[in-house]
């Protein structure tokens, strides 16, 4: 393999500038040529491996790369023997299938492409280090450890789980971990404040026109086509429609789609849609040949300089940035009303004995509770967590009682002993009084001025509204306390100064397996990248179409003898307008999802995963963050201030 080929692997697989060590390259170049694979298509290989095995870090040594070779020597055999096992008689005894693929529980899933491998941490795997402190382990995993980590072996208790309250990620580390206080402080020190209207959220589901729903569509290209106009100051002169034949180069302002209805966006399927405006709505094909490197998904909006001089292909010489949202600020009397609520009033002193307590928030996101049981023990345990340390905030994502867990789906559970209730008119609403409601007001108990937001999932089976984006569900007779608010999906609020942006939907994974790379890569790493999308796009769910739900990770509801599918993203597009972020960039953007958990500054937004609080066999993690107030000199500096939350803000990403 030539030099050219080196150089692709070191930028794949290496990592903050440094090539990969002569050893690592042959072992790539080896599974390459073993198994006919490019370089994308074995990184691509790779990260599905490092999710299924819960790999806390994708670096690449000699050892994990050597297990991750004798994985993919395995999964072949495997898929050989399958086939030949089709053509024959079924033998009593064989192993159990789920389908003609011969995908022994579900353990090639996801191996084909960028793929939906589910992210389950080994129960008997070495300790992981903080990614912040050092390097992960290179000791190879054992049989025992890829079969658990692929969900084959019954999950453990609970109670057994591996490293609890081990911190696997740190951003920030300078700054110190905050104390708990000695007792909860006497009134809240968190005021909401809501940035979107979630009255809007209450539309009609179900009821979706085409005439609405492509006006919206083609709405969304004309707004960026006058802000690409603003920034790139260009004439209307200089734009036109990609798909008319010219010898002028113009700009084109449209949405990246595929050709085919079926199938993974590819360089050879990839069309650009025009406004009708502009374009008439035609779409026409990209040569995307002239360009360096490129990154692109399906609904994301490009503006593109180039020229159709054929008539039959719009050939890209440029692509052209689109401007981000300003940066949240606040004035002055603002920061200053928001330091004397941390101090408890504005009759508080702030002194260097008495510093003012940086606030602190936790960060979840369902399911809460394993596929064997409805115990719900990692909700409990992060309730008391959050009640033993005083916390000022505790932000849950749905699902909260999922409908694709495996009880819930067939009903097979009983309502704890001292629930009381008639036994002829029992809801979901029951279920949630006494399963979720029970750990939020032990935690109100301890702790009276935490305040605690509520976010729906589409796959809470509590929820009527089941499209997004979403309205919140009622709060009557689910018994939660005073302090617990309920918010719509998605959501933009201000916790004091801060600027949260947050949604439960997993666009993130979404993203990543609906994208296509070429040539040379930019500086972001996989994630970084996907969470840029949602910023540039200024949308929540800038995906469209959404992904095949086949494609993304099982769930635990059985499907005709299999894993079941999840039910997906469940767009309404007449309203995705209401999944827009508000005038600006969120300081904060929590989006769970089931790719591996991180905290990253991503063009000054503090973008959050906290992962799922329990996976499917697993315990999870949660995301813990302390916000330290800016200091005197900035608030003094006159005019609005930059909240700058990415530089105050400790994020530490921990194992429930």
């Amino acid at each position: 393999m030539t030099d050219e080929t080196i150089a692709e692997l070191n930028q794949w697989f290496g990592s903050a500038g440094k090539d990969l060590e002569a050893d690592i390259v042959a072992e790539l170049k080896s599974i390459m040529r073993m198994h006919q694979l490019s370089v994308q298509d074995l990184f691509f290989k790779w990260e599905s491996y490092g999710m299924k095995i819960g790999m806390d870090d994708f670096k690449v040594t000699i050892d994990t790369l050597r297990a991750f070779k004798q994985n993919l020597q395995d999964e072949l055999e495997r898929s050989s023997r399958s086939r030949v096992h089709i053509k024959t008689e079924k033998r009593a005894g064989a192993t159990p299938r789920t389908g003609k693929s011969g995908d022994v529980f579900g353990m090639l899933d996801g191996l084909a492409t960028p793929g939906p491998g589910r992210s389950r941490p080994a129960a008997k795997r070495t300790p992981a280090i903080s990614r912040a402190m050092a390097e992960p382990t290179s000791s190879p995993l054992g049989v025992e450890d890829q079969l658990n980590a692929m969900g084959v072996l019954p999950p453990s208790s609970f109670s057994d789980r591996p490293n609890p309250g081990e911190v696997l990620e740190i951003l920030n580390e300078q700054l110190e971990a905050a104390e708990p206080p000695i007792s909860p402080f006497s009134e809240s020190r968190i005021k909401l404040t809501a940035a979107s209207d979630q009255k809007k959220l209450g539309y009609k589901g179900l009821a979706m026109k085409l005439s609405e729903a492509s006006e919206i569509l083609d709405d969304r290209i004309e707004d960026f086509i006058g802000l690409v106009m603003e920034h790139h100051k260009l004439e209307d002169s200089a734009f036109g429609s990609p798909a008319s034949q010219g010898t002028s180069e113009i700009v084109a302002v449209g949405r990246i789609a595929s050709d085919s209805l079926e199938g993974k966006l590819n360089a050879a399927s990839l069309v650009l849609e025009s406004s009708r405006r502009l374009g008439n709505g035609l779409r026409v094909p990209l040569n995307l040949g002239k360009l360096k490197g490129y990154q692109f998904f399906p609904g994301q909006i490009v503006a593109l300089r180039g020229i159709n001089s054929s008539g039959r292909e719009f050939t890209v010489h440029e692509v052209l940035d689109i401007p981000l949202l300003p940066n949240a600020a606040s004035s002055p009397d603002a920061f200053l009303a928001h330091l004397q609520r941390l101090r408890g009033g504005p009759d508080a002193m702030d002194s260097d004995d008495n510093p003012t307590s940086p606030l602190t928030i936790l960060f979840a996101s369902g399911p809460y509770t394993a596929d064997d049981n409805l115990g719900f023990e990692p909700l409990h345990v992060l309730c008391s967590e959050a009640a033993d340390t005083y916390v000022d905030a505790l932000v849950l994502t749905g699902p909260f009682i999922d409908m694709e867990h495996p009880l819930i789906a067939y009903g097979d559970f009983d309502l704890p002993p001292e629930a009381t209730y008639d036994p002829d008119t029992p809801t979901m609403a029951t279920v949630f009084k006494y399963f979720i409601s029970p750990a939020l007001n032990r935690l109100v108990a301890a702790n009276p001025t935490v305040t605690i937001l509520l976010v729906p999932s589409v796959r809470d089976v509590l929820n009527k509204h089941v499209s997004w984006p979403q309205d919140a569900f009622p709060r009557a007779q689910l018994g939660l306390p005073k302090t617990a608010r309920i918010i719509g999906n998605p959501m933009t609020l201000s916790m004091n100064e801060m600027v949260v942006g947050v949604s439960s939907q997993d666009v993130l994974f979404e993203l990543r397996h609906e994208e296509i790379l070429g040539g040379a890569r930019t500086g972001l790493d996989a994630l970084s990248r996907v969470s840029r999308y949602l910023i540039e796009q200024r949308h929540f769910f800038p995906l469209f179409p959404s992904a095949d739900r086949k494609r993304l990770p099982k769930t635990g509801a059985v499907d005709g003898g299999s894993e079941g599918v999840p039910p997906g993203a469940m767009l309404d597009v007449s309203y995705l307008k209401l999944g827009e972020m508000v005038n600006v960039r969120p300081d904060v953007l929590v989006v769970p999802s089931a790719l591996p958990p991180f905290a990253k500054v991503v063009e000054s937004v503090l973008v959050i995963n906290p992962g799922f609080l329990s996976k499917r066999k697993a315990a999870g993690t949660y995301a813990k963050m302390t916000l330290y107030p800016p200091s005197k000199e900035d608030i003094a500096s006159g005019g609005m201030v930059a909240h700058k939350i990415f530089e105050r803000a400790r994020v530490e990403i921990t194992r429930i």
